[in-house]
């Protein structure tokens, strides 16, 4: 694998012969800067800062690349790991920042499909095998380091990338090869080795009257202490998610979250962790700039850190308290005891004519007065006062008569 950032090509001619001109190449591009980068909460973060060991070339599927230990220093610490390339087709590029992370999380070109053998190959063979033990395993008489660190890098490859190994090979690259391979065990997925110290995920919102957060503790450590700064606002807590019982230490696989009241006001709450943990053996290191991609890295050999990782929490106003159904019926409203006197009936007798009942007024008709019948009631209006005064001046006529009749008498 390149220390520097040299493309590969499948079948590059003269790979071998040009090995001094390329790492004249690598020297001669200017190093990346030592970069200030986004902090990745619950991540321990390590820098490349070079190579540790080195191996010869091998001769993948058509392809050829160097092999190397990396060396990765620890942000803020003296602590330095020792890696492996899981990612064959990406170059690893100098000075680069890497987080710590799943393996459910590879970003290589790769599939990186079997994880779990990868972690068998970093678990018996070199380094954490010496290369005489790895060589007598394999049935190589004199192992060298350098064959060893190859032969262990090819079978990494193989499973991360799906690569077999081609010609061309030294005896030994090729038995550790075949033996790291072909004995390989699938460890199950719980298996991977667990983080130093994260929190998943780091932020959370919600809504007063219940439990805000779930967050998940991933780390290696016991008991580690949990700090609430200056403390959370009056009647949250920190609490158990299943058990809803306070915490003031979580463990790895434990699951928290703020418990607020429902009448608290709109707020926030945060806690954090630290302690002395372990990078482990098989933890995968990926690049954190994705503008500038980097081979994803996976630890051969780990070592002791000091992780820390912090959460937030933030909830608006609850919807207030609103009174719990009954299930009880309404009672009827119980009748007066008083009864009803009757009315007294009428002394006045009804008059010729009133002894049909008027209908009340919701059900006289409510049709509406249009122009024409409004005409038609005028039009009966004249011809009644016509006729009323036609039967006044018979009436009166009639009587003058009469009186005429007197008079000749």
């Amino acid at each position: 694998m390149s220390t520097f950032s040299l493309p590969r090509t499948a079948g590059r001619a003269g790979f071998a012969a040009s090995a001094a001109a390329l790492l004249a190449l690598g020297l001669a591009a200017p190093a990346v800067a030592d970069e200030e980068v986004e902090t990745y909460e619950g991540s321990v973060e390590g820098q490349y800062i070079g190579n540790a060991e080195e191996g010869p070339t091998v001769h993948m599927d058509g392809a050829s690349a160097p092999t190397s230990l990396f060396k990765l220093q620890l942000k803020d610490q003296d602590t330095v790991l020792t890696t492996y390339c899981i990612d064959f087709r990406t170059d690893i590029r100098w000075k680069a920042w890497y987080k710590e992370d799943d393996w459910a999380n590879y970003p290589g070109k790769g599939e990186f499909a079997q994880p779990g053998k990868v972690h068998w190959i970093l678990q018996n063979s070199y380094p954490n095998v010496s290369a005489g033990d790895l060589g007598a395993a394999a049935g190589v008489e004199g192992l060298s380091d350098e064959d060893a660190l190859a032969g262990t890098q090819a079978a990494i490859w193989h499973f991360s990338n799906d690569m077999g190994l081609g010609d061309g090979n030294s005896e030994g690259v090729e038995k550790v090869f075949a033996y790291l391979t072909e004995n390989a065990v699938e460890l199950d997925q719980h298996e991977e080795p667990e983080a130093a110290l994260s929190i998943t995920p780091n932020e959370a919102t919600g809504e007063a009257g219940g439990t805000v957060g779930e967050f998940v503790i991933q780390t290696n450590a016991s008991d580690v202490p949990v700090d609430l700064g200056d403390g959370l606002p009056e009647g949250v807590e920190l609490v158990d998610v299943e058990t809803g019982e306070p915490v003031d230490s979580v463990n790895n696989g434990d699951t928290v979250g703020f418990s607020v009241p429902a009448d608290a006001d709109e707020g926030q709450a945060s806690f954090s962790l630290e302690t002395t943990s372990t990078v482990e053996t098989g933890r995968l290191f990926q690049g954190k700039d994705p503008d500038k991609p980097t081979q994803t890295l996976i630890t051969a050999e780990g070592g002791s850190t000091t992780a820390s990782a912090s959460a937030t929490a933030s909830w608006t106003e609850g919807p207030g308290e609103t009174p719990p159904p009954t299930d009880e019926p309404s009672e009827p409203e119980e009748p007066s005891e008083e009864p009803t006197e009757p009315e007294e009936p009428s002394e006045e007798p009804s008059e010729p004519g009133d002894d049909k009942p008027t209908p009340p007024k919701d059900d006289e008709p409510t049709l509406p007065v249009t122009g024409g019948a409004l005409a038609g009631l005028v039009a009966a209006g004249v011809a009644a006062l016509g006729a009323g005064g036609g039967a006044i001046y018979l009436s009166r006529k009639r009587k003058a008569a009469a009186g005429d009749s007197e008079t000749d008498v």
